[in-house]
């Protein structure tokens, strides 16, 4: 911590540079009255660090928690902090080209709102995905209804449905945990999440790209910007893009390069991203664009003007995200476990001492374990880990090792007073998963987690080891989410719509379950047969033969009927009853399963 250059003011320099207003009060509401962002409950942050945080996370939730309209440099404008990410507006010949509209409908309207009130009434003429994460573009109906140029990377509708949908229930339920959506804020709870202070908790919608930019070198001309591209698929998300506006010497780093270490695999769960790939991205990105841009901007945080320092920013994150890879992979081929080498890597001094490095989003040691997961797996060779008991008859075995519940909370004070909160922390998560009912055990753990929490520099963790430290104490808080917003549904694909439904099938239930359907899409002029067996939902195009149910409908009568609502309309041909056999085997995911009690 005495090594970090505290002196340095250039972020916050930086963080208020192009200045314009604020948006007062900061707190923005759905039709229904409801708040779906607060950024005025961050104000708690303008005093001096408390003992319950970590000063250097203090310093980024300072950071963050900066709010309002900026200018990025002549006809370029962000609105930062009224979401998780940044909204960029770019002025056209006509109207504006929008950047990255933000988690909901409410903030995006909120954020245009309060770009016109300064620079004038102009039409949003075209926007822009930059990747398929959820935080840049929920909020696109917010801005515009369609109708004008969407432009997203190649393969953007693939993941930005599928990311939010196969493993969504469980995704969502993490999520809450990883941004301590039921944690207060306050100096004692929810400071931030890295990338910014939180998820808004508005509408989500999703408007399909008109335009997908398919190679780096890409020029594209909307409402008179002129923008070229670099793609960088497989780094921060699967589908991802750069993008230089070369009339105003401005480079968009998409969420490629911000001013904290990422995530390779954030803790609410993803595919595991690819640090190689991305390390050389940002190396592509220095020889495309560094002498073409004065100011460099992203997804998330604020901006970094001049040459000499975009250079120097590019390059200081692309050297972090080589380093974790190689040493991680020279580190494994001498037979260290993801855990043994998280537990000795470090980063180089001159990259450990600099602020846009350091674990706020991402962290170093999850960052390395995710890393070995990419090459090696799960499994670190050990035959005694090979067949372990699952965590909850583990634990009973450990506690009657150990001597009773009574005794592990005993031995846990030891490991506590000693200031070993992470061995303590183990030892209690065994009496908790024993018996949830021992009310010691939860509550020293509710501690420990605390304590953990108010000590760690990533945000993610800190709201991580609270949430479990508040589910111990008050039991889980119900979510109020919507896991598949209505656009989502309406842009799957036929075959995703069926995906959907098979990863839902209860398996044993349907063991001895035999039927097929045809679905006659009429609308799309397609034909689908889905046949049950052997609890496998399977989907082939254009069948041939007799099914033992035909259907002829809509791909909106298909998404009703398979959601449980009443369609009318429905031609059917056959033994109705095979539909309801099929709608009886499917499963239902569990919100609000638990997470630090079996």
């Amino acid at each position: 911590m005495a090594d970090l250059p505290w002196h340095d003011a250039g972020d916050f320099e930086d963080a208020d540079r192009g200045f314009i207003a604020k948006l007062s009060p900061a707190v923005i509401r759905s039709l229904d009255g409801g708040v779906v962002w607060d950024n005025d409950a961050y104000d708690f942050l303008q005093g001096d660090c408390p003992d319950t945080a970590h000063p250097s996370l203090w310093r980024q939730g300072q950071l963050c928690a900066r709010q309002g309209l900026y200018e990025v440099t002549e006809g370029v404008y962000q609105v930062r902090g009224l979401d998780l990410s940044n909204m960029t507006l770019v002025e056209g010949e006509r109207g504006v080209v929008v950047i990255d509209p933000l988690v909901s409908t409410e903030c995006a309207a909120a954020a245009l709102k309060l770009y016109r009130a300064h620079r004038g009434g102009r039409p949003v003429t075209g926007v822009v995905y930059t990747h398929s994460h959820a935080d840049h573009f929920g909020g696109v109906r917010g801005v515009t209804g369609g109708g004008v140029p969407i432009l997203a990377p190649k393969g953007f509708m693939e993941h930005a449905v599928t990311d939010n949908l196969y493993a969504g229930p469980a995704l969502t339920r993490r999520a809450l945990y990883m941004y301590g959506a039921a944690l207060p804020r306050s100096p004692e709870g929810q400071i931030g999440a890295g990338l910014g202070m939180t998820l808004s908790t508005g509408t989500m919608s999703l408007i399909p790209p008109t335009a997908e930019i398919e190679r780096t070198g890409q020029e594209e001309t909307v409402d008179g910007v002129e923008m070229v591209f670099q793609l960088t698929p497989g780094a921060e998300a699967p589908a991802e893009m750069n993008l230089l506006l070369p009339a105003r010497r401005a480079l968009c780093l998409a969420e490629n390069a911000t001013h904290n270490q990422n995530s390779m695999l954030p803790l609410c769960g993803a595919v595991v991203r690819d640090a190689r790939a991305w390390a050389r991205y940002l190396t592509e990105a220095i020889a495309l664009f560094a002498d073409r841009a004065d100011v460099a901007f992203a997804s998330h945080h604020w901006p970094t003007w001049g040459r000499d320092r975009i250079e120097r920013f590019l390059s200081q994150q692309r050297d972090m995200y080589a380093y974790l890879h190689d040493q991680t992979l020279r580190l494994l081929n001498k037979g260290l476990t993801g855990a043994e080498i998280a537990e000795t890597l470090r980063l180089p001094p001159a990259l450990q001492q600099t602020w846009h490095t350091r674990g706020y989003s991402g962290s170093l040691i999850h960052n390395v374990m995710a890393l070995y997961q990419r090459y090696l797996g799960w499994f670190d060779g050990n035959p005694a880990h090979l067949w372990e008991h699952p965590p909850r008859e583990s634990a009973v075995r450990y506690v009657e090792c150990l001597g009773g519940g009574a005794a592990v909370v005993e031995f846990a004070r030891r490991y506590v007073r000693e200031n070993d909160l992470r061995f303590a922390a183990q030892l209690l998560n065994h009496a908790v998963f024993a018996d949830e009912g021992n009310k010691e055990a939860r509550d020293l753990l509710a501690e420990v987690y605390t304590r953990l929490g108010h000590g760690t520099e990533s945000a993610t963790w800190r709201n991580f080891y609270l949430t479990g430290a508040l589910e111990l104490s008050d039991g889980i808080v119900p979510a109020d989410v919507e896991v598949t917003p209505a656009d989502f549904l309406a842009a799957l694909s036929v075959e995703q719509i069926f995906d959907s439904i098979a990863i839902r099938v209860d398996g044993p239930r349907a063991w001895n379950e035999r039927l097929s359907i045809d679905w006659h899409l009429t609308d799309l002029g397609e034909r689908h047969r889905t046949t049950l067996a052997n609890g496998v939902l399977v989907q082939q195009p254009e069948p041939r033969g007799t099914a033992d149910l035909t259907l002829r409908l809509t791909k909106a009568q298909l998404v009703g009927l398979l959601s449980g609502q009443g369609v009318e309309g429905v031609e059917r041909e056959g033994d109705t009853r095979v539909l309801r056999r099929l709608v009886a085997v499917l499963d239902h995911p569990l919100p609000d399963f638990a997470v630090v009690t079996a």
